[in-house]
């Protein structure tokens, strides 16, 4: 059952827009937006500041990353039969639907111009589709895993019209040209599934079960590492997402299957490597992929 997202007053969106931003290094009440994926059912659940669920929605099928757009609505591929991309609103209700004609699809990205991003396994390649479903152009990803469940997660237009994706079953980031020609990779990051360009030209990457979020170089040096070890309580499993934040931190997802009910399903951290935000409600769900702080 779809559950009506509230409406907040202007009252309390005068109230949070006003509200000073925290400094890097102090918590603050986040409202998220997740998927939870495994032993529990696969569905969208939004939580306020203090933990309450105030949304909850069902997609098609299988779904494991979403964007959240300016306006409020999600974007997310869905990966049963049919499979594709959708939009919907708030209320759960679709405004953009595109079925796709490959075997699966989960990774996907609204793009500045309004078409979409479509990352298709099988064959494995980026799609940019219109607001009407017409496929722009077509961008070949490489990848040397034939079964199509893990060829490609999700997929990032860079500002040089280059794609950026995560190849899972690899465990590789790629950058390819639009003729699909590979300029840049970086290999050795397990079950990857994230890879993010930041403004300083290096590559933001999540290394699944590696249990580590890495920053690397274009010569491919890290810069900067989070692993399991620098935060045991965290039970760090399987690095599932990352979010930049506006405080300069890192809002990430940790994917703890086979690890249910231990740890945290999420957790914030400064570029000290500072845990100063952590959340788990075992009783609410059992493992989550992709989550966002909404606001950001």
């Amino acid at each position: 059952m779809n559950i009506p997202r509230p409406i907040l007053s202007f009252l309390a969106l005068a109230l949070f827009f006003s509200t000073v931003a925290p400094a890097a290094d102090t918590p603050a009440k986040r409202r998220l937006l997740f998927t939870e994926y495994g032993k529990g059912p696969n569905r969208f659940i939004e939580l306020d500041g203090d933990g309450k669920v105030v949304w909850e929605f069902k997609p098609p099928s299988t779904t494991v990353i979403f964007q959240v757009l300016p306006n409020g609505n999600i974007v997310f591929g869905y990966g049963g039969k049919p499979t594709g991309v959708r939009e919907i609103t708030s209320r759960g209700e679709t405004v953009f639907d595109y079925v796709s004609k490959s075997q699966q699809v989960f990774g996907c990205e609204r793009l500045a111009n309004g078409n979409t991003l479509v990352a298709e396994q099988e064959p494995c390649q980026a799609l940019e589709v219109n607001p009407k479903g017409g496929i722009v152009h077509v961008t070949p990803l490489t990848t040397h895993v034939e079964g199509y469940h893990l060829q490609v997660r999700n997929v990032h237009k860079l500002a040089n019209g280059n794609i950026l994706a995560a190849h899972e079953g690899e465990g590789a980031v790629r950058e390819v040209n639009p003729q699909g020609k590979v300029v840049w990779e970086y290999t050795g990051v397990t079950n990857t599934g994230e890879a993010q360009r930041l403004a300083n030209g290096n590559t933001l990457i999540c290394c699944g079960t590696q249990k580590r979020l890495i920053e690397v170089t274009p010569d491919k040096q890290i810069a900067w590492e989070l692993k399991a070890e620098d935060a045991p309580e965290l039970n760090i499993t399987w690095v599932s997402s990352v979010q930049q934040l506006k405080n300069g931190n890192y809002l990430v997802g940790n994917f703890i299957r086979g690890q249910e009910g231990k740890g945290a399903h999420a957790f914030e951290v400064t570029r000290a490597k500072k845990i100063v935000w952590k959340w788990a409600d075992h009783s609410l769900i059992k493992s989550l992929t992709t989550v966002r702080a909404l606001g950001e």
